[in-house]
Parts: structure tokens; sequence; C-alpha cells
């Protein structure tokens, strides 16, 4: 009875459509889960995600669990979940994600998830790394395991959000490294963010994670716009 006056009073939201939850719904409920436009990508090698890093990084395959466009849900729920502290989001979209991963032959043999790192300026700012929460839920979702202390991010770089291809691309080049490279020999990495654009933070970190001995890089994003 507490339980139901609290949701009466002070009701859960879903950050997607901002209506109210119902008590057998977690963070998104169940419409926005069967609605959000899913992109197929991770049963389809040659996507326009994967297209989007040839002739720059050798990865293996690409795929983002939604499109999204302004002012759309998918919007919304990135916008909640890097600014609204609201860091369940993206542990739950990984989970969903993961679940259909796993049953994926380019992702299913995959060794360990990395997620793109925040600088520490940056994460204390925020309390947390919106990509390691994604990873984390992606990894519960195939059964694997996230190595969330593998890339450092060590310059404090602008934000990216503004820039054009060619400035994003400069201004993450230098910004990551490998702590313990031993950990990468000849894995098959899924290297993760929230979305994926340009493309340009995702190379720079892969490229770091090539250099360290990775054998083989997957990539995989909340979301990405249509291509």
């Amino acid at each position: 009875m507490l339980r139901d006056c609290l949701h009466l009073f002070f009701p859960r939201i879903c950050p997607a459509c901002n209506g109210a939850l119902q008590h057998h719904e977690r963070i998104i409920c169940f419409t926005c889960r069967s609605t959000l436009p899913k992109t197929g990508y991770h049963l389809q090698p040659d996507n326009p995600i994967a297209r989007l890093f040839w002739g720059r990084i050798p990865i293996h395959t690409a795929a983002s669990c939604y499109f999204f466009k302004k002012s759309g849900k998918v919007q919304q729920l990135l916008h909640e979940l890097k600014y609204g502290n609201q860091p369940e989001i993206g542990d739950e979209i990984g989970e969903l994600y993961g679940s259909d991963l796993i049953h994926a032959p380019l992702f299913a043999d995959a060794n360990f998830i990395v997620p793109v790192p925040l600088h520490a300026a940056r994460l204390a700012a925020r309390g947390y790394n919106q990509s390691e929460t994604f990873a984390i839920g992606l990894a519960r979702g195939m059964r694997n395991s996230a190595l969330n202390d593998l890339l450092i991010r060590n310059l404090h770089t602008e934000s990216q959000t503004r820039k054009s291809r060619f400035a994003r691309w400069q201004n993450v080049q230098e910004a990551y490294s490998v702590d313990r490279p031993e950990r990468l020999q000849n894995k098959h990495i899924i290297l993760v963010d929230d979305v994926i654009t340009t493309g340009a933070t995702i190379e720079a970190c892969a490229k770091r994670l090539f250099e360290a001995g990775a054998a083989k890089i997957t990539i995989a994003s909340i979301a990405a716009p249509v291509m």
C-alpha cells in the first residue's frame, strides 16, 4: 500500500515519452520499448554504420541499437542519460540490446566489452560514464564482461557536439591510451559508445586498441542517425 501511495504522488516516469510507468515496468515503458526505431544492423555486416569506417580502421563490423532524429524519443533518452542523472537508462538499453547481440554471429564470439572512456574531470562532474553504463548492461545481456579500465582518456578535449567531421577527428586523435595492453592480445573486443555520428571518437579509440594488440574490433552504440 505504501508503494501504491508513493506511485500516486511521485509517479515513476518513462524517460522516452514522459508517461507514468506501471508497477511492472522498470525504466522504459513497454510501449516505448516496442516502438523505438531499431536499426537491425547487428544482423547486417555491410550496413551504413560499418561502411562509415571503411578506409579508416579495419573493424569487424559495427551496429547501433536505435536510430535517432532531432526531438525524437531516442534523442530524449540520450539527453536524460547524459544530462539527467539517469545512468540506469544506459544499463537498461545495454541489457536489451545485449539480448539481441548474443544471438548475432558477428558479435557472439567477442571476448569482452570496452566502453569509450570519459576524462576524469568530466567523469567527476557527471558522476558516471554513460558509455560505461551501456557497456555494463550490454555485458549482462550478452553474458560477457566489461573492462571499464582498459581504455584511458588522457586529454580533456572540447565537446564534439558542434564540430565538423574533420574538427572532431583532430580533437580526439591523441586523447586515448591503453592500460595493461597484455589483456588485449589476440582478443575480439566490442568497443561501445553512446552515439555514433562521424565516428571520430570510435576511430581514435580503435586505433589505440589495435596498436596495443587487439585482433578484432566490433563496434556497438546505443544510437546513430539514419545514414
